[in-house]
């Protein structure tokens, strides 16, 4: 097992002026990262803002051009091995062998770094029981469900106890059901004193798990807080419109931006408009006025405080579910 107490009292991940580019495609301009120990920080950003870039170098799979990472207190570039006795990392696929068993996968990763057959059998067990896979550790992983390898995914990172875990979209492709699953998890995880960097396209995944944020776009920061810091940026409420006739949604927008404080978001299949108005008192009773005399109907009106979407889209110019090109060198790679 790996001793889970830092030799020093430096961040678990401290990463200053990262830069790696690709060619002429600059995945990286001037990271920077702090990640304290015992705490789940979000990385957020758009699809090829740098986050699988940024994880891979952090995990000694890639060497950085420029800047600094060190990680449990090692420079990832002059000390991989002992960064890589520290570290687990589940990336956005599961990274097992399907032909082999659950337990077999398992078992596996712990033979490699010089455990006995017995005593890898023994954590092979355990790690199987806690992530409800016992019943099915005997079996091929082939026969496994997305929501099941995914669990033996992270089950494999954690064989050798890590003090840090990099999740690199762990939830990817999962189902609400098997998706909260995770999340009980890797809640369990953090209580236990595990560091978590977790980066995700569900920002309301990032919400519920990290305790800090920090948004990266073009390779760089842009803004990092606490989710509640994040959204006092936006500038207030958000007044959230459905239309009862999605056509109508367009010259809604249109009427509600004499109102609007910031760009409203709409959904014009869902016939959905997000209305940012600050901290206007009475906004809901002009909103339901300005729509009722162009004779435009909503079926609901109601006001709430900004989400990480809008967030996200006010920052980043661009909402989080939009893809852009995929990080540059994104195969899949796998480090226990």
């Amino acid at each position: 097992m790996t001793d889970r107490t830092s030799p020093t009292s430096e961040p678990a991940v401290l990463v200053e002026g990262l830069t790696k580019a690709f060619g002429q495609t600059k995945a990286l301009t001037g990271l920077d990262l702090v990640v304290e120990p015992q705490t789940v920080v979000g990385l957020l950003g758009p699809n090829g803002a740098g986050k699988t870039t940024a994880v891979r170098i952090l995990s000694t799979l890639l060497q950085p051009d420029g800047g600094t990472a060190r990680v449990a207190g090692h420079d990832v570039v002059e000390e991989p091995q002992q960064v890589r006795q520290r570290i687990g990392l589940t990336g956005q696929y599961a990274a097992v062998d399907e032909l082999l068993t659950g337990q077999e996968n398992l078992m596996m990763i712990a033979q490699l770094t010089g455990w006995s057959r017995s005593a890898a059998r023994r954590r092979a067990d355990a790690m199987l029981e806690r992530f409800d896979l016992a019943d099915a550790g005997g079996r091929p992983v082939n026969t496994y469900s997305g929501g099941m390898r995914r669990r033996l995914d992270l089950a494999a990172s954690l064989v050798l106890d890590p003090t840090i875990l990099f999740l690199d979209e762990p939830t990817t492709g999962l189902d609400p059901r098997s998706r909260n699953e995770l999340w009980t998890i890797i809640r369990e995880l953090v209580a236990e004193g595990t560091t978590l960097l977790l980066t995700t396209q569900y920002l309301e995944e990032a919400d519920a798990l990290a305790e800090s944020l920090v948004i990266i776009d073009h390779g760089h920061n842009i803004a990092e807080g606490t989710p509640d810091e994040l959204k006092a940026q936006v500038g207030g409420d958000v007044i959230e419109v459905e239309l009862a006739d999605p056509q109508n949604t367009s010259r809604a927008a249109d009427l509600l931006s004499a109102i609007a404080e910031g760009s409203i978001h709409v959904d014009a299949e869902r016939g959905d408009l997000s209305v940012p108005i600050g901290q206007k008192d009475h906004a809901i009773a002009g909103v339901v006025r300005l729509l009722d005399d162009a004779g435009l109907r909503p079926i609901d009106v109601r006001r709430r405080r900004p989400s990480l979407d809008e967030v996200f889209l006010t920052l980043t110019g661009r909402p989080a579910e939009e893809a852009e090109t995929r990080d540059p060198d994104r195969r899949q790679d796998v480090v226990r």
